[in-house]
């Protein structure tokens, strides 16, 4: 800010004075310091402002809603993955599980995606949601019943991944809808934003749980506490998406059909070199680098000797991470392209990860896992970006159906594969195979501009065009 431009909005006169310039500089801060709360949060949700985004009503009812929702997901998952390892013992077995929760999304995505354009987008989240709220509900009630067949839960994990397959690119899809063009990438980083905020929270709400409950091999009836709580935090999330004011039509259903509907999606990124390239590194960094989800129970025990409260703090720190990560990448965003934000994150995570694997002090993989989910989010953040800012409303849920593949198809794939590997050889070993993969993707990136060199938003060039 110029010294002289906030005398002008207080109506002082601008132009040659005699009053010293450091003293008008010195008004200026004065006049910043005592600005009302309500003026600089208003400041803050205008366009450009780091919660440009919340300026819209229905954005902020969809985040809110979401925020709560998640919060009783991660439970969920923390109690879940923990009840895993303690009954088996097996790393293969956990990522066996989180392979349960996310298979579905490689089987159902891409008709998940068609769906998305040609329904109503608010009514596809609403049903999904609901599937998965009786899902939770279900777990409660088993497991409060002192069962735990791996079976049985895996069944359930099943179903409720089916219905995820169905949320998730009619999520992607309606964020769009609820922000200008310009405030797209900030509402991107703040949807980001509040999945791990709640990755922060949840972990620890639900570590908490699992201490109080005492969960032990021979003693797993207080997981169905999570799980009682993550169904009834679905119910914010349906609340909210009642509410929502934003028409959200589908298109016609295509005449030749559904499944060249899909085809058709297919066409579009197999046309767009562009498109290729960064949902190739998006699949990448989730099959090699973001698996350290999913080793993280036995990093808690096995590498570091600790119980489930570590495992809690090191999965809740990583989403504090993100949280961090989300309005970072739209400060650096104003002087940055989103390719090279990539380039730095993707290097930024090998070292990390490499760090975390070498790492047997608790208080170091803790700072690691802040780093991880920084990195991670403005990788995950920025290609968002791009193909949202790219496509066509009428074709954006069949194209970000493969951004959600690239993320949760290969995550799932690449746990169980370091899960395997932390098997026969030992977690340190699957995480520094992880982090090497990353840094060696982020150099290949450097090395090789023209792979990344169209991932660029056409906002933020125009912004910068503009600069120049």
């Amino acid at each position: 800010m110029s010294c002289g431009s906030a005398s002008g909005r207080r109506g002082v006169a601008v132009g040659p004075t005699d009053e010293p310039e450091g003293s008008k500089c010195l008004e200026d801060m004065e006049a910043d310091a005592e600005a009302p709360t309500t003026t600089i949060l208003r400041r803050m949700v205008t366009p450009g402002g780091l919660l440009a985004a919340f300026g819209n009503r229905d954005y902020r009812l969809i985040w809110s809603g979401a925020f709560l929702s998640n919060i009783g997901t991660w439970i969920h998952t923390t109690a879940l993955l923990w009840l895993v390892k303690v009954t088996t013992n097996s790393n293969a077995w956990v990522g066996a599980v989180n392979l349960a929760t996310y298979l579905p999304v490689i089987v159902f995505v891409q008709y998940a995606g068609s769906l998305a354009d040609r329904a109503n987008r608010k009514v596809i989240i609403f049903a999904s949601q609901a599937v998965m709220l009786v899902g939770a509900l279900a777990l409660a009630v088993y497991t409060g019943l002192g069962l735990h067949s791996l079976g049985v839960m895996m069944v359930v994990t099943l179903v409720m991944g089916i219905a995820f397959s169905f949320t998730f690119p009619a999520w992607q899809a309606i964020l769009p809808d609820l922000v200008t063009q310009s405030d797209l990438l900030n509402g991107i980083a703040l949807n980001a934003a509040q999945f791990n905020l709640a990755r922060f929270v949840g972990p620890a709400i639900g570590a908490a749980i699992l201490f109080s409950a005492s969960v032990t091999a021979t003693n797993t009836s207080g997981v169905s506490i999570a799980f009682y709580v993550n169904a009834a935090s679905f119910l914010a999330v349906l609340a909210a998406v009642s509410l929502l004011r934003t028409k959200t039509p589908g298109f016609p259903a295509p005449a030749e059909g559904t499944w060249k509907h899909i085809v058709e999606g297919a066409s579009y990124v197999r046309r767009h070199r562009w498109a290729i390239n960064v949902l190739a590194i998006l699949g990448i960094t989730a099959f090699f680098g973001l698996p350290y989800l999913v080793l993280l129970p036995s990093v808690a025990r096995d590498v570091l000797h600790r119980q489930a409260g570590a495992y809690g703090a090191l999965l809740g720190l990583s989403g504090l991470g993100a949280v961090i990560g989300a309005p970072l990448i739209t400060f650096l965003n104003r002087t940055m392209k989103e390719r090279d934000i990539i380039k730095i994150s993707e290097i930024g995570l090998g070292v990390f990860l490499l760090a975390f694997s070498l790492s047997r002090a608790y208080w170091l993989s803790l700072l690691l896992s802040v780093g991880l989910g920084v990195n991670y989010i403005m990788i995950a953040s920025s290609i968002n970006t791009v193909l949202q800012s790219r496509i066509d409303r009428s074709i954006r849920g069949r194209v970000m159906s493969f951004y959600v593949l690239g993320i949760l198809g290969a995550l799932p794939l690449g746990g169980f594969f370091l899960g395997v590997v932390s098997d026969v050889r030992s977690t340190p070993f699957a995480l520094f195979l992880g982090g090497a993969v990353c840094l060696a993707l982020g150099i290949v990136l450097v090395l090789m501009p023209g792979l990344t060199r169209e991932a660029v938003s056409p906002a933020a060039a125009a912004d910068r065009a503009e600069q120049c």
